[in-house]
């Protein structure tokens, strides 16, 4: 039997490659504003469209989904076609994937400093977009099926086992994430509320971090490492374990984001145990990796691509260590909210993904375009700053994370709290804030450096765009029992669409169990009689509060913590959120809780401070919101909305919605007639008006009488 000859596509390598770099950088350089605007509110540029609130998601987007996601189908196309010994399925699907993909990051830079956004975090794009996510997804599966199929080798790689799982888990997550029922071109609620909303979103957002940030780069490590190293991976059967472990266990730890709230907690104590649990399968993978370099320590010194490499591993090991130990309710009550879970992401984002991201192209760009690094001198340059800038991005972060969660739960020897304010607690940490900027230029310029480097490595070689391979056909063969120990394992990698279902069940497993009697068993989020809908014009100024992105900074849950019940008031109840959608509680502390908010200050105080913060905080971090007084607050859409709500439950009456638009006029007029009682003159019909609205309903459903012993 003669060998067949083929071509590998290495042209949608380099154009995934090419857009990771742009993307990284466009990513990097929004970040870097967004952390400037933590110690000088000022660098919005007194714009609307590039506060904080609003750009914060589209630098989260812009570099997971488009740095990352284009580095992972970078990697996963390049190593694919190679494993298989198989070009890829359809060149057509593999430029429909490339170019649907840059449309929808493109959509995400459009709609998200306008203000169009779901608020759940790493998944703030609309329901339209949501559907072309969906579609491309699809357009990869196929194709990365696909080529599987028409393979020529018959084992199937550890790697692809990480691909397979990464495909059929982000499916499952991205689709039950996204129940959402539309009610115009760009806005949907969500057709989960309050609890129910929250258990949804983490279980989301956790395992986003696991198979988009974690999964498909473990998949690359197994690759890529043994290849830079010219040596074989460590250990088989710990690869193995390492897999189906991590799958297994992963999925279940989405809770430890919202221990301390009102989820119920039996589903905060799994999430706990899954999350220690899961330090053994990723250190596991990380030592698979380094023990994979035994024997080639000598090569680390002189390959600056190893050394990204090394340090990339070593940033996924402590990133790993500290999930767990962040999943203890001791650590959590004192580092959620706070700059330590900032700390904490990036060590994971610009260690692990960042890093192994830029040993990949500088390691994957010379070779399909036939040629010699331009230079490494750079390349070491853009290690040792990129180290640097790690360094001062983290250390100040750990700091400021640790300062400010110990100053919120000081007492005085007295029993009162010695920082009552939370403007206290955000002053003491602006030169941190400082310092993480610094560090976020220094990685920033590394990127630059490298993308400089790449450019004139491509300039100096010539693409070779049909890469020639051969192989031998698949014959097939009949297996005996006798293959050894992982007799099981060898078969189910010969079947991939057996290890697909068998990943999907896996996954399926915890998501089932926590996900399911959070829905059905209603004792899970007890029902508070004296909570009512929200009236149209708070729900209005609910959705501005949306747009603008305060629950960026704001949280909207009162933990039973003596200290936050003395400062924001009586800890929040599952019951007090069953009308919200989406619940809004917030992953970050910049500014205060305002859960309680309602009642706790004077409209004309609310009105000032938006109009400017520092009249009200002097010394304040948040930007002017001074827009909202002018413009015109849309109306068209309120029967729409209410329409909505009472598709999802929401107990309005039935033709409320032809009566909505009255009653928000009738609220409007009081809030403007109280504002002009303190010589504010705002007309009615302002977007202010339905904020101050919505902020002064916050936490007034439930009366709270104290008594001598509370």
């Amino acid at each position: 039997m003669q060998p067949e000859k083929f071509y590998y596509d290495n042209k949608i390598v380099r154009n995934f490659g090419i857009a990771t770099i742009v993307w990284g950088i466009i990513g990097m350089t929004v970040g870097l504003l967004v952390a400037m605007q933590l110690f000088k509110p000022g660098m919005n540029m007194g714009n609307q469209y590039t506060t904080f609130g609003r750009i914060r998601p589209l630098h989260t987007n812009a570099v997971i989904f488009a740095f990352v996601g284009n580095a992972i189908f970078m990697g996963v196309y390049y190593s694919l076609q190679r494993l298989l010994k198989a070009r890829m399925f359809s060149d057509a699907l593999s430029k429909i994937h490339f170019w649907g993909w840059q449309l929808i990051i493109l959509s995400a830079v459009i709609t998200l400093p306008l203000g169009f956004t779901t608020s759940h975090e790493y998944a703030e794009l609309e329901w339209p977009i949501d559907i072309a996510i969906t579609l491309i997804w699809v357009v990869f599966g196929i194709n990365m099926f696909g080529t599987i199929i028409k393979r020529r080798e018959r084992h199937l790689y550890v790697a692809i086992w990480f691909y397979i799982a990464t495909f059929v888990t982000i499916a499952v997550l991205h689709i039950v994430n996204s129940f959402e029922l539309p009610i115009s071109g760009l806005k949907s609620y969500y057709l989960y509320a309050g609890v129910q909303d929250a258990l949804v979103q983490w279980w989301y957002g956790h395992n986003a971090v696991a198979f988009f940030l974690t999964t498909p780069y473990l998949g690359m490590m197994y690759y890529f490492l043994p290849k830079m190293a010219n040596r074989p991976v460590y250990s088989y059967k710990l690869s193995i374990l390492h897999f189906w472990a991590l799958i297994f266990i992963y999925i279940w730890a989405g809770p430890h984001h919202l221990l301390y709230t009102t989820l119920p907690g039996w589903a905060q104590s799994l999430g706990i145990v899954f999350s220690i649990m899961l330090i053994a399968p990723s250190w596991g993978g990380m030592i698979n990796g380094l023990l994979t370099l035994r024997g080639a320590w000598d090569k680390v010194r002189d390959d600056v691509v190893l050394k990204f490499m090394v340090v990339g591993l070593t940033a996924y090991g402590m990133a790993t260590f500290e999930g767990p130990l962040l999943s203890l309710k001791q650590v959590n009550a004192i580092g959620h909210f706070t700059d330590w879970i900032v700390a904490h992401v990036h060590v994971g984002a610009l260690g692990w993904n960042g890093f192994l991201t830029f040993a990949i192209l500088y390691w994957l760009i010379p070779r399909i375009y036939r040629t010699q690094l331009y230079s490494t001198k750079l390349a070491s340059f853009h290690f040792w700053i990129g180290t640097l800038g790690i360094l001062f991005y983290a250390v100040p972060m750990y700091w400021a994370g640790f300062t400010q969660g110990l100053m919120l739960k000081e007492f005085t020897p007295e029993g009162i709290l010695k920082y009552p304010t939370f403007l206290e607690t955000t002053l003491r940490i602006i030169p941190m804030h400082v310092m993480r900027a610094v560090g976020g230029g220094l990685y920033l310029v590394g990127v630059i450096v490298m993308a400089y480097n790449l450019a004139r490595t491509m300039a100096i070689g010539k693409l070779v765009a049909q890469e020639p391979a051969e192989a031998m056909p698949l014959e097939k063969v009949f297996v005996a029992h006798n293959e050894g120990d992982n007799f099981w394992h060898r078969v189910l990698e010969r079947k991939p669409i057996q290890l697909m279902v068998l990943s999907l069940l896996v996954i399926l497993i915890g998501s089932i169990i926590e996900l399911i009697p959070t829905m059905t068993i209603s004792s899970n989020v007890p029902t508070i009689a004296s909570v009512k809908p929200y009236t149209p014009l708070e729900l209005q100024g609910r959705d501005i509060y949306i747009r603008e992105g305060c629950v960026n900074c704001h949280s909207q849950t009162v933990r039973p913590f003596r200290s936050e019940t003395e400062r924001y008031g009586e800890y929040s109840k599952a019951g007090e959120f069953v009308y919200d959608h989406p619940f809004l509680w917030g992953s970050k502390r910049t500014g205060p809780d305002l859960q309680r908010e309602g009642g706790k200050y004077s409209n004309a105080w609310h009105y000032n401070h938006m109009l400017d913060p520092r009249l009200m905080s002097p010394g304040s971090i948040m930007p002017n919101y001074d827009w909202l007084i002018n413009q015109k607050l849309d109306t068209t859409t309120t029967a729409s909305k209410i329409n909505a709500m009472r598709t999802l439950g929401v107990p309005y009456a039935a033709g409320y919605d032809k009566l909505a638009n009255t009653e928000l006029d009738k609220q409007a007029k009081g809030i403007a007639d109280n504002l002009a009682k303190d010589k504010i003159k705002v007309q009615s019909d302002r977007e202010i008006v339905a904020l101050i609205a919505y902020l002064q309903r916050l936490g007034t459903d439930i009366k709270v009488t104290k008594t001598a012993n509370n």
